[in-house]
């Protein structure tokens, strides 16, 4: 028989003053109700499979959640761990692309201390907590309900990763794309700090929200919302209650039909007029052919098509320039990232499209590899790739060939 986990949801509002609470275990759930202070009504609920329980258990959550409940943590026994009673054995997901952009080692006290010192606030009990167990990464249950809309679904958030404790990683807090990164650069508010990644490629964040603690309290998480003018919606009181409070995304799950519909339109869909023209004038042969290729491996290993920070969507950044460049003069960086959304980041449902960007990590792409000498100013005075770093793109994009 599986783990037995247990949460409860309490319901505060006017006249209502009302618990509910789920048992899960094994292939059944067992969910007691009633006023608060009393002792409430249970009903069980048996399925076929582990998994079919646990399912059903999460949609039943999320259904409750939707009519105003609030998960309550327990209260711990002195000197209990956080997440007590709650089950972290399988809440990560094993992902090649977690381990290269998320996953640190453990983190050390000094880290810690460092990280905190750094960032200006100290950072939940909670998260420090799981971070020593698992140092950043994607979890299996990556939504969280809400009662209002946002930019990303009318009833919920979705999550890519939470964020490590460290600086090697590009999604660690401290990372290239971490929360100074995603503050800086993309304009988040100074509330406190981002925390989790979201789908949309940088245009919507989790953040701990220090406002009403102050740096050395408990913060609150919310979901910022920069394609609404950076709103602000409550999501849970603290970091473990977050946590709690995920579910999987089978409870709200487009996701076969969107990973479907992101193939086909790499396979398939139309080149934007510019990529087109460009596509028309290379003098790599099968062009064309590589870059779907390679936005198809991204989109595989993703589960959607959108270029971030990882290496294949910077080979595909490194693809664009390469095309742009070979026939148009590059005059300097603001120019080409002015064109740069005609390629492939703006188009409709049927183009070869990201259908919507990320400009920081456009940016930060193209400054890095400026820095490095590796984008260089050409006789003529347009900016091109070096000769070694042409020679390495070309070489690399072939094995796509």
């Amino acid at each position: 028989m599986g783990q037995r986990r247990v949460r409860y949801f309490e319901l505060r509002s006017g006249s209502s003053n009302k618990f509910w609470e789920i048992t899960l275990q094994g292939r059944a759930y067992s969910v007691r109700f009633g006023k608060i202070g009393a002792s409430g009504q249970t009903r069980t609920t048996s399925f076929g499979s582990e998994e079919a329980a646990k399912q059903a258990a999460n949609k039943l959550m999320w259904h409750k959640h939707g009519k105003g409940y609030q998960y309550v943590s327990g209260k711990r026994a002195a000197g209990a761990a956080p997440f007590d009673g709650f089950d972290l054995s399988d809440f990560w997901a094993a992902s090649a692309y977690a381990k290269k952009s998320y996953v640190e080692p453990p983190p050390t006290d000094t880290l810690i201390a460092s990280v905190e010192g750094e960032l200006g606030v100290r950072l939940p009990a909670s998260y420090t907590h799981l971070m020593r167990l698992h140092n950043g990464g994607t979890p299996h249950n990556t939504c969280f309900p809400t009662k209002v809309a946002t930019s990303w679904a009318e009833d919920h958030v979705a999550i890519t990763g939470i964020m490590g404790i460290g600086r090697t990683k590009n999604y660690a807090l401290c990372g290239s794309s971490g929360s100074a990164f995603m503050q800086e650069e993309w304009g988040y508010p100074p509330i406190g700090i981002c925390v989790c990644t979201c789908p949309s490629a940088g245009h919507d964040m989790i953040m701990l929200d220090y406002r009403q603690c102050g740096p050395e309290g408990e913060p609150e998480v919310v979901h910022v919302d920069q394609e609404r003018d950076y709103a602000v919606t409550f999501l849970a009181r603290d970091f473990e209650a977050f946590v709690r409070g995920l579910v999987h995304p089978d409870s709200f799950d487009t996701s076969e039909d969107d990973l479907t519909d992101d193939l086909s339109r790499v396979a398939r869909g139309s080149f934007l007029p510019l990529l087109s023209r460009l596509i028309a004038a290379a003098d790599e042969p099968r062009i064309d052919a590589i870059l779907r290729e390679v936005c198809r491996r991204l989109t595989v290993e993703k589960g959607y098509f959108a270029l971030h920070a990882d290496e294949l969507s910077r080979l595909v950044y490194d693809i664009q320039f390469y095309l742009y460049s070979s026939v148009e003069e590059v005059r300097d960086a603001k120019q080409y990232l002015e064109v740069y959304e005609g390629m492939i980041a703006l188009g409709g449902g049927g183009d070869f499209s990201t259908m919507g960007y990320a400009p920081g990590f456009v940016e930060a792409w193209l400054k890095e590899r400026i820095a490095r000498e590796e984008i260089v100013a050409s006789s003529a005075g347009g900016l091109v790739f070096s000769a070694a770093q042409r020679e390495a793109l070309l070489g690399a994009i072939r094995r796509y060939g």
